[in-house]
């Protein structure tokens, strides 16, 4: 079990557990063009779907899940959270949920499984998290392309190294960058994640900054603590 200041995060179902990266993509998505409905492609444990139904006004705040039980992990956390009227998952792969897409969704928010190198681990389970081959960016930029409405806005985060490669796939579609935040764990060390956010319209220039997490070891930086003080319990 997990805590947040607002909810509870039980994960003992799941592979994949809460992790840094939900936290810095759910604090750090865009929300200032007030959407009304909400799509977490890849849900897990729901914490996405949780963080942005704490920060936004949002009606309608979909997920999808194809692990079974990853999906009953879920839903479970979306009916025990103070949201979990405007909450709601599908147990579904991404190519059955475009087959037929009844809407468009003006956020759409994703922590894509992202080790495209060739090892895999014991857990089956774990590894259909993890791994890009579940997932991959070309399905998940075109199924972003369906369901994501003219003025809307999609939020991701992937390894650094992947950047410029997940860029070039989503303009070919006309999805173009309009911020773009690197995060480093300490200021010495590489760049790890990108956190990218796409429109469909071109702007002239991304807002690009960079966010580093600790100064040391369990201690945090100002702009860290600023992006999650509204989630962790200890910020």
């Amino acid at each position: 079990m997990f805590s947040f200041k607002r909810f509870t995060i039980q994960q003992e179902k799941t592979a994949m557990k809460v992790g840094t990266d939900a936290v810095l993509l759910g604090a750090w998505t865009p929300i200032d063009h007030h959407p009304f409905s909400v799509l977490d492609i890849g849900a897990g444990t729901g914490i996405l779907a949780l963080m942005i139904a704490q920060r936004s006004a949002a009606e309608q705040i979909d997920a999808l899940e194809i692990d079974e039980n990853a999906y009953e992990q879920a839903v479970e956390n979306f009916e025990n959270s103070p949201w979990s009227d405007r909450l709601f998952c599908f147990h579904a792969g991404l190519d059955e949920f475009i087959e037929e897409p009844e809407e468009q969704y003006d956020l759409i928010v994703s922590n894509p499984p992202f080790y495209a190198e060739d090892y895999k681990t014991e857990s089956q389970q774990r590894d259909l998290a993890r791994f890009q081959d579940a997932m991959p960016f070309e399905e998940l930029v075109e199924a972003t392309d369906l369901l994501l409405s003219e003025n809307g806005v999609f939020a991701v985060i992937i390894p650094f190294k992947e950047e410029s490669k997940f860029i070039a796939l989503a303009q070919e579609v006309d999805l173009f960058p309009i911020k773009i935040t690197r995060v480093k764990g300490t200021a010495k060390s590489p760049i790890k994640r990108s956190l990218l956010a796409f429109s469909r319209s071109q702007s002239l220039q991304p807002e690009i900054d960079e966010l580093v997490i600790e100064i040391e070891r369990h201690v945090y930086t100002p702009d860290y603590k600023a992006l999650t003080q509204d989630f962790y319990l200890k910020m």
